[in-house]
Protein backbone atom coordinates (compact mmCIF):
# COMPACT_ATOMS: atom_id res chain seq x y z
CA UNK A 1 0.00 0.00 0.00
CA UNK A 2 1.32 3.80 -0.24
CA UNK A 3 3.38 4.97 2.02
CA UNK A 4 1.45 8.32 1.69
CA UNK A 5 -0.39 9.78 5.07
CA UNK A 6 -4.38 8.77 4.48
CA UNK A 7 -7.08 11.32 3.69
CA UNK A 8 -7.93 13.43 7.27
CA UNK A 9 -11.69 14.36 6.28
CA UNK A 10 -13.85 12.57 4.12
CA UNK A 11 -13.88 13.53 0.54
CA UNK A 12 -16.48 16.61 -0.81
CA UNK A 13 -18.25 16.66 -3.80
CA UNK A 14 -17.67 20.25 -4.98
CA UNK A 15 -19.83 22.47 -7.59
CA UNK A 16 -17.47 23.04 -11.05
CA UNK A 17 -15.53 26.19 -10.84
CA UNK A 18 -18.24 27.90 -13.03
CA UNK A 19 -21.00 27.24 -11.05
CA UNK A 20 -19.31 28.48 -7.56
CA UNK A 21 -17.84 32.28 -9.46
CA UNK A 22 -21.60 32.22 -10.46
CA UNK A 23 -22.60 32.37 -6.51
CA UNK A 24 -19.62 34.57 -5.60
CA UNK A 25 -21.06 37.19 -8.02
CA UNK A 26 -24.19 37.34 -6.73
CA UNK A 27 -23.24 36.75 -2.72
CA UNK A 28 -24.46 40.14 -1.88
CA UNK A 29 -21.23 41.37 0.11
CA UNK A 30 -19.21 40.72 -2.58
CA UNK A 31 -21.82 42.05 -5.08
CA UNK A 32 -21.66 45.16 -3.12
CA UNK A 33 -17.70 45.03 -3.32
CA UNK A 34 -17.53 45.28 -7.11
CA UNK A 35 -20.28 47.67 -7.82
CA UNK A 36 -18.48 50.61 -5.42
CA UNK A 37 -15.03 49.41 -7.28
CA UNK A 38 -16.68 50.26 -10.59
CA UNK A 39 -18.52 53.86 -8.73
CA UNK A 40 -14.68 54.98 -7.54
CA UNK A 41 -12.51 57.74 -9.38
CA UNK A 42 -11.35 60.44 -9.05
CA UNK A 43 -14.35 62.36 -6.91
CA UNK A 44 -13.94 59.30 -4.27
CA UNK A 45 -12.10 60.92 -1.12
CA UNK A 46 -10.38 58.45 0.66
CA UNK A 47 -9.63 59.03 4.79
CA UNK A 48 -6.67 57.47 6.32
CA UNK A 49 -6.41 53.34 6.26
CA UNK A 50 -8.24 53.68 2.81
CA UNK A 51 -11.35 54.22 4.79
CA UNK A 52 -14.06 56.11 2.93
CA UNK A 53 -14.60 59.62 4.35
CA UNK A 54 -17.71 60.19 6.04
CA UNK A 55 -19.53 62.10 4.39
CA UNK A 56 -19.26 59.95 1.15
CA UNK A 57 -20.80 57.16 3.17
CA UNK A 58 -24.47 57.79 2.10
CA UNK A 59 -23.33 58.35 -1.69
CA UNK A 60 -22.21 55.01 -1.28
CA UNK A 61 -24.87 53.47 0.15
CA UNK A 62 -27.31 54.93 -2.35
CA UNK A 63 -25.10 53.45 -5.27
CA UNK A 64 -25.67 50.30 -3.99
CA UNK A 65 -29.56 51.18 -3.69
CA UNK A 66 -29.47 51.32 0.04
CA UNK A 67 -32.70 52.97 0.98
CA UNK A 68 -31.63 56.66 2.67
CA UNK A 69 -33.78 56.37 5.93
CA UNK A 70 -31.77 52.96 6.74
CA UNK A 71 -29.73 53.94 9.52
CA UNK A 72 -27.36 50.56 8.81
CA UNK A 73 -26.75 51.78 5.34
CA UNK A 74 -23.61 53.77 5.41
CA UNK A 75 -22.66 51.04 7.44
CA UNK A 76 -22.90 48.52 4.92
CA UNK A 77 -21.25 51.08 2.27
CA UNK A 78 -18.37 50.66 4.91
CA UNK A 79 -18.23 47.34 4.62
CA UNK A 80 -18.74 46.98 1.20
CA UNK A 81 -15.55 49.28 0.63
CA UNK A 82 -13.67 47.76 3.00
CA UNK A 83 -14.00 44.81 1.27
CA UNK A 84 -13.48 46.17 -2.22
CA UNK A 85 -10.04 47.40 -0.87
CA UNK A 86 -8.46 44.45 0.94
CA UNK A 87 -9.38 42.33 -2.47
CA UNK A 88 -7.61 44.93 -4.85
CA UNK A 89 -10.68 45.34 -6.74
CA UNK A 90 -10.34 49.45 -5.62
CA UNK A 91 -6.61 51.12 -5.52
CA UNK A 92 -6.28 53.70 -2.64
CA UNK A 93 -3.94 55.95 -2.42
CA UNK A 94 -3.80 57.24 1.40
CA UNK A 95 -3.58 60.94 2.39
CA UNK A 96 -0.23 62.18 3.73
CA UNK A 97 -1.02 62.61 7.63
CA UNK A 98 1.71 64.93 7.37
CA UNK A 99 0.28 67.32 4.59
CA UNK A 100 -2.04 70.56 5.60
CA UNK A 101 -5.39 69.90 4.45
CA UNK A 102 -6.40 71.67 1.11
CA UNK A 103 -8.39 75.05 0.56
CA UNK A 104 -11.75 74.14 0.96
CA UNK A 105 -10.89 70.97 2.26
CA UNK A 106 -11.28 71.73 5.91
CA UNK A 107 -14.73 70.59 6.86
CA UNK A 108 -14.64 67.51 5.10
CA UNK A 109 -11.07 66.87 6.37
CA UNK A 110 -12.23 67.15 9.96
CA UNK A 111 -15.57 65.07 9.20
CA UNK A 112 -13.53 62.40 7.29
CA UNK A 113 -9.77 62.33 8.11
CA UNK A 114 -9.67 63.55 11.19
CA UNK A 115 -9.03 67.38 10.60
CA UNK A 116 -5.20 67.15 10.17
CA UNK A 117 -4.96 65.93 6.22
CA UNK A 118 -5.94 65.80 2.92
CA UNK A 119 -8.19 62.99 1.40
CA UNK A 120 -6.36 60.31 -0.64
CA UNK A 121 -8.26 59.03 -3.94
CA UNK A 122 -9.16 55.78 -5.08
CA UNK A 123 -9.44 54.41 -8.68
CA UNK A 124 -10.99 50.85 -9.80
CA UNK A 125 -8.02 48.11 -9.67
CA UNK A 126 -6.59 46.13 -11.76
CA UNK A 127 -8.57 43.02 -10.63
CA UNK A 128 -11.67 44.47 -11.44
CA UNK A 129 -11.26 43.11 -14.79
CA UNK A 130 -10.93 39.80 -13.70
CA UNK A 131 -14.66 39.75 -13.20
CA UNK A 132 -15.45 39.81 -16.48
CA UNK A 133 -12.29 38.83 -18.58
CA UNK A 134 -10.71 36.40 -16.09
CA UNK A 135 -11.27 32.67 -15.99
CA UNK A 136 -13.88 31.01 -12.90
CA UNK A 137 -10.93 30.58 -10.52
CA UNK A 138 -9.61 34.42 -10.54
CA UNK A 139 -13.30 34.88 -9.68
CA UNK A 140 -12.70 32.99 -6.82
CA UNK A 141 -9.73 34.00 -5.33
CA UNK A 142 -10.99 37.49 -5.35
CA UNK A 143 -13.83 36.45 -3.16
CA UNK A 144 -11.34 34.09 -0.78
CA UNK A 145 -9.62 37.24 -0.38
CA UNK A 146 -13.20 38.78 0.87
CA UNK A 147 -13.89 35.83 2.70
CA UNK A 148 -10.77 36.53 4.63
CA UNK A 149 -11.60 39.59 5.42
CA UNK A 150 -15.31 38.86 7.00
CA UNK A 151 -13.71 36.15 8.96
CA UNK A 152 -11.59 38.76 10.55
CA UNK A 153 -14.17 41.28 11.28
CA UNK A 154 -16.27 38.32 12.32
CA UNK A 155 -13.93 37.71 15.25
CA UNK A 156 -13.63 41.69 16.36
CA UNK A 157 -15.88 42.60 19.51
CA UNK A 158 -18.50 44.53 18.75
CA UNK A 159 -17.92 48.23 18.83
CA UNK A 160 -19.69 49.24 22.29
CA UNK A 161 -16.81 46.86 24.15
CA UNK A 162 -13.93 48.41 21.89
CA UNK A 163 -15.44 51.68 23.29
CA UNK A 164 -15.42 50.55 27.04
CA UNK A 165 -12.35 49.16 26.92
CA UNK A 166 -10.28 52.12 25.76
CA UNK A 167 -7.71 52.74 28.31
CA UNK A 168 -6.86 56.72 29.43
CA UNK A 169 -4.39 56.85 26.22
CA UNK A 170 -7.32 55.55 23.47
CA UNK A 171 -5.87 52.22 23.13
CA UNK A 172 -7.80 49.67 23.26
CA UNK A 173 -7.25 47.83 26.83
CA UNK A 174 -7.08 43.53 25.54
CA UNK A 175 -7.19 42.59 28.98
CA UNK A 176 -9.73 44.70 30.29
CA UNK A 177 -11.90 43.46 27.14
CA UNK A 178 -10.96 39.82 27.73
CA UNK A 179 -10.15 39.15 23.89
CA UNK A 180 -7.32 37.75 22.52
CA UNK A 181 -7.38 38.31 18.74
CA UNK A 182 -5.65 34.76 17.99
CA UNK A 183 -7.83 33.31 20.17
CA UNK A 184 -10.60 34.37 18.65
CA UNK A 185 -9.58 33.64 15.14
CA UNK A 186 -8.80 30.37 15.77
CA UNK A 187 -11.86 29.43 17.59
CA UNK A 188 -13.98 30.91 14.74
CA UNK A 189 -11.85 28.27 12.47
CA UNK A 190 -12.66 25.27 14.44
CA UNK A 191 -15.83 26.25 14.42
CA UNK A 192 -16.53 26.75 10.00
CA UNK A 193 -14.11 23.13 10.71
CA UNK A 194 -16.30 21.26 12.68
CA UNK A 195 -19.23 22.30 10.60
CA UNK A 196 -17.72 20.97 7.39
CA UNK A 197 -17.01 17.91 9.04
CA UNK A 198 -20.44 17.71 10.01
CA UNK A 199 -21.50 18.32 6.28
CA UNK A 200 -19.15 16.23 4.69
CA UNK A 201 -19.15 13.32 6.86
CA UNK A 202 -20.54 10.08 6.52
CA UNK A 203 -24.28 10.10 7.36
CA UNK A 204 -23.51 13.66 8.62
CA UNK A 205 -26.03 17.12 7.91
CA UNK A 206 -25.25 16.83 3.48
CA UNK A 207 -27.43 19.25 2.61
CA UNK A 208 -29.50 19.39 5.81
CA UNK A 209 -28.50 22.26 8.41
CA UNK A 210 -26.86 21.78 11.43
CA UNK A 211 -28.51 22.98 14.94
CA UNK A 212 -26.70 26.18 16.13
CA UNK A 213 -26.56 24.48 19.95
CA UNK A 214 -24.95 21.01 18.70
CA UNK A 215 -22.04 23.52 16.78
CA UNK A 216 -21.70 25.54 19.61
CA UNK A 217 -21.45 21.86 22.07
CA UNK A 218 -18.83 20.43 19.63
CA UNK A 219 -16.83 23.31 20.55
CA UNK A 220 -17.34 23.72 24.31
CA UNK A 221 -18.12 20.30 25.91
CA UNK A 222 -15.59 17.63 26.30
CA UNK A 223 -15.26 14.84 24.41
CA UNK A 224 -16.89 11.79 26.33
CA UNK A 225 -18.79 14.02 28.71
CA UNK A 226 -22.47 12.57 29.75
CA UNK A 227 -24.56 14.97 31.41
CA UNK A 228 -23.46 18.63 30.84
CA UNK A 229 -22.42 20.34 33.97
CA UNK A 230 -23.83 24.18 35.00
CA UNK A 231 -20.49 25.51 33.54
CA UNK A 232 -20.53 23.93 30.44
CA UNK A 233 -24.13 24.66 29.69
CA UNK A 234 -23.04 28.61 30.35
CA UNK A 235 -20.07 28.27 28.49
CA UNK A 236 -22.24 26.42 25.91
CA UNK A 237 -24.81 29.13 25.93
CA UNK A 238 -21.72 31.77 25.33
CA UNK A 239 -20.92 30.13 22.55
CA UNK A 240 -24.62 30.44 21.12
CA UNK A 241 -24.53 33.79 21.36
CA UNK A 242 -21.14 34.41 19.87
CA UNK A 243 -21.81 32.43 16.77
CA UNK A 244 -25.16 34.00 16.35
CA UNK A 245 -23.53 37.26 16.11
CA UNK A 246 -20.98 36.00 13.62
CA UNK A 247 -22.76 33.38 11.14
CA UNK A 248 -24.81 36.78 10.63
CA UNK A 249 -22.01 38.59 9.81
CA UNK A 250 -20.62 35.80 7.61
CA UNK A 251 -23.80 34.95 5.63
CA UNK A 252 -23.73 37.99 3.25
CA UNK A 253 -20.64 37.18 1.57
CA UNK A 254 -22.27 33.87 0.75
CA UNK A 255 -20.54 31.05 3.22
CA UNK A 256 -23.75 30.13 4.68
CA UNK A 257 -27.57 29.87 4.93
CA UNK A 258 -28.40 30.77 8.85
CA UNK A 259 -31.49 31.05 10.67
CA UNK A 260 -30.71 32.68 13.53
CA UNK A 261 -31.69 32.29 17.46
CA UNK A 262 -35.38 33.06 17.90
CA UNK A 263 -34.91 37.01 19.61
CA UNK A 264 -37.99 35.60 21.98
CA UNK A 265 -36.14 32.74 22.96
CA UNK A 266 -32.83 35.00 23.01
CA UNK A 267 -34.65 36.62 26.35
CA UNK A 268 -36.40 33.66 28.03
CA UNK A 269 -33.88 31.21 27.90
CA UNK A 270 -32.12 30.14 30.70
CA UNK A 271 -29.15 27.46 30.55
CA UNK A 272 -31.25 24.40 31.33
CA UNK A 273 -33.68 25.06 28.27
CA UNK A 274 -30.67 25.81 25.91
CA UNK A 275 -29.15 22.50 27.35
CA UNK A 276 -32.49 20.93 26.10
CA UNK A 277 -32.26 22.91 23.03
CA UNK A 278 -28.75 21.09 22.03
CA UNK A 279 -29.59 17.44 23.39
CA UNK A 280 -32.78 17.94 21.28
CA UNK A 281 -30.59 19.29 17.88
CA UNK A 282 -28.74 16.12 18.36
CA UNK A 283 -30.94 13.77 18.02
CA UNK A 284 -34.06 15.66 15.89
CA UNK A 285 -35.86 13.97 13.58
CA UNK A 286 -38.39 15.58 11.31
CA UNK A 287 -41.01 16.16 13.82
CA UNK A 288 -38.45 17.72 16.18
CA UNK A 289 -37.48 20.30 13.29
CA UNK A 290 -39.51 23.36 14.16
CA UNK A 291 -38.53 23.19 18.07
CA UNK A 292 -35.07 22.77 17.76
CA UNK A 293 -34.97 25.88 14.82
CA UNK A 294 -35.57 28.52 17.18
CA UNK A 295 -32.00 27.52 18.47
CA UNK A 296 -30.64 28.44 15.49
CA UNK A 297 -30.05 26.53 12.42
CA UNK A 298 -26.64 27.06 10.00
CA UNK A 299 -25.36 25.59 6.71
CA UNK A 300 -22.84 25.98 4.87
CA UNK A 301 -23.60 26.74 1.32
CA UNK A 302 -21.70 24.88 -2.20
CA UNK A 303 -19.36 28.24 -1.91
CA UNK A 304 -18.77 28.02 1.84
CA UNK A 305 -17.68 24.27 1.71
CA UNK A 306 -15.20 25.37 -1.35
CA UNK A 307 -14.35 28.55 0.81
CA UNK A 308 -13.71 26.31 4.02
CA UNK A 309 -11.81 23.42 1.99
CA UNK A 310 -9.54 26.10 0.68
CA UNK A 311 -9.20 27.69 4.12
CA UNK A 312 -7.85 24.30 5.20
CA UNK A 313 -5.62 23.56 2.51
CA UNK A 314 -3.73 26.78 2.83
CA UNK A 315 -3.13 25.65 6.57
CA UNK A 316 -1.68 22.42 6.14
CA UNK A 317 -5.09 20.18 6.76
CA UNK A 318 -5.31 17.25 3.85
CA UNK A 319 -9.16 18.21 2.68
CA UNK A 320 -9.87 15.79 -0.32
CA UNK A 321 -12.42 16.63 -3.34
CA UNK A 322 -14.43 14.08 -5.38
CA UNK A 323 -12.48 14.16 -8.95
CA UNK A 324 -8.77 15.22 -7.69
CA UNK A 325 -7.64 11.56 -8.61
CA UNK A 326 -8.84 11.65 -12.02
CA UNK A 327 -5.00 12.27 -13.47
CA UNK A 328 -3.65 9.99 -11.37
CA UNK A 329 -2.85 6.59 -12.00
CA UNK A 330 -4.80 3.67 -11.29
CA UNK A 331 -2.30 2.31 -8.44
CA UNK A 332 -2.99 5.81 -6.56
CA UNK A 333 -7.19 5.65 -7.39
CA UNK A 334 -7.21 2.81 -5.79
CA UNK A 335 -5.03 3.17 -2.82
CA UNK A 336 -6.71 6.39 -1.92
CA UNK A 337 -10.14 5.36 -2.32
CA UNK A 338 -9.86 2.62 -0.40
CA UNK A 339 -9.86 4.87 2.81
CA UNK A 340 -13.30 6.70 1.06
CA UNK A 341 -16.57 5.95 2.50
CA UNK A 342 -17.96 3.72 -0.31
CA UNK A 343 -20.47 6.44 -1.87
CA UNK A 344 -17.68 8.70 -2.33
CA UNK A 345 -14.68 5.90 -3.58
CA UNK A 346 -18.29 5.14 -6.25
CA UNK A 347 -18.22 9.08 -7.41
CA UNK A 348 -14.20 9.43 -7.60
CA UNK A 349 -13.90 6.33 -9.63
CA UNK A 350 -16.46 6.93 -11.85
CA UNK A 351 -15.06 10.44 -12.55
CA UNK A 352 -11.66 8.80 -12.90
CA UNK A 353 -13.14 6.32 -15.42
CA UNK A 354 -15.02 8.97 -17.42
CA UNK A 355 -13.36 10.18 -20.62
CA UNK A 356 -11.06 6.91 -20.54
CA UNK A 357 -10.28 4.41 -23.11
CA UNK A 358 -12.51 1.75 -21.22
CA UNK A 359 -10.70 -1.23 -22.11
CA UNK A 360 -7.48 0.35 -21.22
CA UNK A 361 -8.56 2.00 -17.86
CA UNK A 362 -9.99 -1.45 -17.18
CA UNK A 363 -6.66 -3.10 -17.42
CA UNK A 364 -4.74 -0.71 -15.40
CA UNK A 365 -7.45 -0.87 -12.51
CA UNK A 366 -7.06 -4.78 -12.42
CA UNK A 367 -3.24 -4.37 -12.50
CA UNK A 368 -3.18 -1.97 -9.68
CA UNK A 369 -5.33 -4.39 -7.63
CA UNK A 370 -3.15 -7.07 -7.61
CA UNK A 371 -0.97 -7.75 -4.14
CA UNK A 372 -0.40 -9.65 -1.34
CA UNK A 373 0.36 -6.67 1.04
CA UNK A 374 -2.47 -5.83 3.80
CA UNK A 375 -4.21 -3.30 1.86
CA UNK A 376 -4.52 -5.68 -1.00
CA UNK A 377 -7.96 -6.56 -0.15
CA UNK A 378 -9.21 -3.62 0.15
CA UNK A 379 -8.05 -2.23 -3.51
CA UNK A 380 -9.57 -5.30 -5.18
CA UNK A 381 -13.19 -4.51 -3.86
CA UNK A 382 -12.83 -0.82 -4.84
CA UNK A 383 -11.94 -2.48 -7.99
CA UNK A 384 -14.61 -4.90 -8.32
CA UNK A 385 -17.26 -1.21 -7.25
CA UNK A 386 -15.62 0.39 -10.19
CA UNK A 387 -15.92 -2.35 -12.31
CA UNK A 388 -19.59 -2.73 -11.59
CA UNK A 389 -21.06 -0.01 -14.11
CA UNK A 390 -19.02 -1.04 -16.47
CA UNK A 391 -20.10 -2.24 -20.22
CA UNK A 392 -19.17 -4.94 -22.46
CA UNK A 393 -16.52 -2.63 -23.61
CA UNK A 394 -14.78 -3.81 -20.26
CA UNK A 395 -14.96 -8.04 -21.14
CA UNK A 396 -11.88 -8.67 -22.69
CA UNK A 397 -9.61 -7.10 -20.40
CA UNK A 398 -11.82 -9.33 -17.09
CA UNK A 399 -11.44 -12.24 -19.37
CA UNK A 400 -7.85 -11.59 -19.58
CA UNK A 401 -7.28 -12.28 -15.55
CA UNK A 402 -9.65 -15.22 -15.54
CA UNK A 403 -6.62 -17.52 -14.76
CA UNK A 404 -4.63 -14.69 -12.46
CA UNK A 405 -4.65 -16.18 -9.11
CA UNK A 406 -5.57 -13.45 -6.99
CA UNK A 407 -7.53 -11.33 -10.02
CA UNK A 408 -9.85 -15.00 -11.08
CA UNK A 409 -12.47 -14.95 -8.82
CA UNK A 410 -13.23 -11.32 -9.12
CA UNK A 411 -13.75 -11.53 -12.72
CA UNK A 412 -15.15 -15.04 -12.59
CA UNK A 413 -17.92 -12.48 -10.31
CA UNK A 414 -18.08 -9.50 -13.05
CA UNK A 415 -18.80 -12.12 -16.18
CA UNK A 416 -21.58 -14.20 -14.25
CA UNK A 417 -23.40 -11.22 -13.45
CA UNK A 418 -23.78 -9.91 -16.49
CA UNK A 419 -24.80 -13.35 -17.71
CA UNK A 420 -21.62 -13.83 -19.97
CA UNK A 421 -21.07 -17.16 -21.49
CA UNK A 422 -18.13 -19.44 -21.49
CA UNK A 423 -16.88 -18.84 -17.56
CA UNK A 424 -15.14 -21.48 -16.08
CA UNK A 425 -16.10 -22.63 -12.71
CA UNK A 426 -13.68 -21.83 -10.08
CA UNK A 427 -11.56 -24.57 -8.36
CA UNK A 428 -11.98 -24.88 -4.60
CA UNK A 429 -9.02 -23.31 -4.18
CA UNK A 430 -9.74 -20.37 -5.58
CA UNK A 431 -13.41 -20.29 -4.26
CA UNK A 432 -11.58 -20.55 -0.83
CA UNK A 433 -9.13 -17.46 -1.25
CA UNK A 434 -11.82 -15.23 -2.74
CA UNK A 435 -13.97 -15.92 0.52
CA UNK A 436 -11.14 -15.14 2.70
CA UNK A 437 -10.26 -11.48 0.48
CA UNK A 438 -13.86 -10.59 -0.15
CA UNK A 439 -13.72 -10.67 4.21
CA UNK A 440 -10.49 -9.09 4.64
CA UNK A 441 -11.74 -6.53 2.47
CA UNK A 442 -15.00 -5.71 4.31
CA UNK A 443 -13.09 -5.57 7.72
CA UNK A 444 -10.80 -3.43 6.01
CA UNK A 445 -13.45 -0.81 4.72
CA UNK A 446 -16.11 -0.98 7.80
CA UNK A 447 -14.58 -3.14 10.40
CA UNK A 448 -17.10 -5.76 12.21
CA UNK A 449 -20.50 -4.26 11.18
CA UNK A 450 -23.67 -5.87 12.13
CA UNK A 451 -23.92 -7.01 8.57
CA UNK A 452 -20.73 -8.65 8.33
CA UNK A 453 -22.09 -12.27 10.17
CA UNK A 454 -24.65 -12.46 7.76
CA UNK A 455 -22.30 -12.08 4.79
CA UNK A 456 -19.82 -14.90 6.71
CA UNK A 457 -22.35 -17.08 7.36
CA UNK A 458 -23.53 -16.87 3.70
CA UNK A 459 -20.12 -17.21 2.13
CA UNK A 460 -19.66 -20.19 4.12
CA UNK A 461 -22.61 -21.96 4.18
CA UNK A 462 -22.51 -23.91 0.93
CA UNK A 463 -19.64 -25.44 1.36
CA UNK A 464 -19.11 -28.69 3.66
CA UNK A 465 -16.27 -28.67 5.63
CA UNK A 466 -15.51 -25.27 5.08
CA UNK A 467 -13.12 -24.34 7.84
CA UNK A 468 -11.36 -27.96 7.55
CA UNK A 469 -10.22 -26.83 4.49
CA UNK A 470 -9.99 -22.85 4.50
CA UNK A 471 -6.66 -22.25 7.04
CA UNK A 472 -4.63 -24.14 4.07
CA UNK A 473 -5.39 -21.47 1.87
CA UNK A 474 -2.25 -18.99 0.73
CA UNK A 475 -3.49 -15.92 1.63
CA UNK A 476 -2.18 -13.33 3.97
CA UNK A 477 -4.98 -12.61 5.75
CA UNK A 478 -6.02 -16.46 6.40
CA UNK A 479 -5.46 -16.55 10.21
CA UNK A 480 -6.81 -12.81 10.70
CA UNK A 481 -9.99 -13.39 8.75
CA UNK A 482 -10.46 -16.83 10.91
CA UNK A 483 -10.14 -15.71 13.69
CA UNK A 484 -12.59 -12.68 13.22
CA UNK A 485 -15.11 -15.47 11.72
CA UNK A 486 -13.96 -17.25 15.12
CA UNK A 487 -15.70 -14.32 17.05
CA UNK A 488 -18.62 -13.43 14.61
CA UNK A 489 -20.07 -16.49 12.79
CA UNK A 490 -23.75 -16.50 14.42
CA UNK A 491 -23.46 -20.00 14.79
CA UNK A 492 -21.89 -21.05 17.92
CA UNK A 493 -20.59 -24.62 16.45
CA UNK A 494 -18.82 -22.74 13.44
CA UNK A 495 -17.38 -20.10 15.24
CA UNK A 496 -15.80 -22.51 17.18
CA UNK A 497 -14.53 -24.41 14.10
CA UNK A 498 -13.44 -21.63 12.95
CA UNK A 499 -11.32 -20.55 16.33
CA UNK A 500 -9.66 -24.33 15.49
CA UNK A 501 -9.04 -23.39 11.88
CA UNK A 502 -7.51 -20.11 12.82
CA UNK A 503 -5.00 -21.65 15.35
CA UNK A 504 -4.33 -23.98 12.76
CA UNK A 505 -3.02 -21.22 10.15
CA UNK A 506 -1.23 -19.57 12.52
CA UNK A 507 0.69 -22.62 13.66
CA UNK A 508 1.22 -23.37 9.76
CA UNK A 509 2.18 -19.53 9.44
CA UNK A 510 4.95 -19.67 12.00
Amino acid sequence: MSAEPHPTLPPVRLHSDAELARDALVAPLFSRAVRLARWAGPDTRVAVGGELAAGQLPEAAAVLGLDAADEDGPAHASQAWRVAVDTGLVDVTEPDEDAEPAEGAAEGAAEGAGGDAEYGTAAPGEDLALLAGGAPGDVLDLWLAALDTVLADASVPDLDDLVDALDAGGEIDFGKLGWNPQREADFLDGVLANLYLLTVAEGGAGEGAVPLPVLAASMVVPEGMGEPTDEVLERVSDAMMRLDDQFRQLEPIGLVEFQPVDEELMVEADDEELSAGFQAGSAAGPEDEEDVSRYGMVRLTPLGLYGIRARMLEAGVEAPAIGELADKGANVLLDTVSHYPEAAAQGEMEQWLAGRDLPAAVAELLAAARGDDEGAPLRRLRCQQALAPAGPEAEPAVRAVLDDAELGGLARVWLAERGASDVPAPDPEMVFWLTVDTIAAQLAADGETEELPLLIESLTAHHSGFFEQVWRVEHPATAYVLEAMGRLHPDKKAAKEARKAAFKARSRQS
